[in-house]
């Protein structure tokens, strides 16, 4: 099928498979005929009409989810897709490429730009987002308790425990050993990375 018959629809706060189900089933519900679905962008096979796209709108919005018109908030979720897909879901960047080198590439801007407009947009840096969203992946890594922090630290890139536990504590306040015994005294599980505090701590993705 030509790709100039495709729509594509940006949504704004998915960060899981579980989002990915949620959108798709209320693209099926709204009656449109989709082709694919990935984390921020829904892609239908033909374009849907104005009473479809309505339900649709009101059915992703009911779940904690925004449809992105502009392309400026289409870029800043590009971003931010690029980043959990790299911490959650550990897409490897090519090659001896840093992450900067290979977000510019995959966006086709140059990163000072990206850099520039995600700082204003979000009023923190594209590093400290990263350094957010690997904080909440240990966390949830901790509190699964399969890994030793060794194996954490090069899960996440990082190029030893104490460059973790450094990053860790400046997001945190306490070191992943001291989260670990305070979540292991309260038995208390961490925030569901799936649908909460992902993108913008917190986005309202529910399930």
């Amino acid at each position: 099928m030509d790709s100039q018959k495709h729509q594509y629809l940006y949504i704004k706060n998915m960060v899981s498979s579980l989002c990915i189900q949620t959108v798709t089933e209320e693209a099926i519900n709204a009656g449109l005929k989709i082709r694919s679905v990935r984390l921020g962008v829904v892609v239908l096979a033909k374009k849907g009409t104005k009473e479809q796209f309505n339900l649709f709108k009101e059915g992703v919005e009911r779940k904690g989810f925004l449809l992105v018109s502009s392309k400026r908030e289409r870029m800043i979720e590009a971003i931010k897709t690029e980043i959990i897909n790299m911490v959650y879901y550990e897409n490897k960047i090519p090659g001896n490429q840093n992450f900067s080198s290979y977000l510019s590439f995959v966006l086709g801007k140059d990163y000072s730009f990206l850099s520039a407009l995600f700082s204003s947009s979000e009023k923190t840096t594209i590093e400290k987002y990263i350094m957010l969203q690997k904080a909440e992946k240990t966390k949830e890594l901790l509190f699964i308790d399969e890994l030793t922090l060794s194996e954490i630290a090069l899960k996440l890139g990082y190029s030893n425990t104490q460059h973790l536990s450094s990053q860790f504590k400046k997001i945190t306040g306490m070191s992943p050993s001291e989260y670990k015994k305070s979540k292991d005294s309260s038995s208390v599980k961490p925030d569901d990375p799936d649908i909460e505090e992902l993108k913008k701590k917190k986005p309202k993705a529910t399930r």
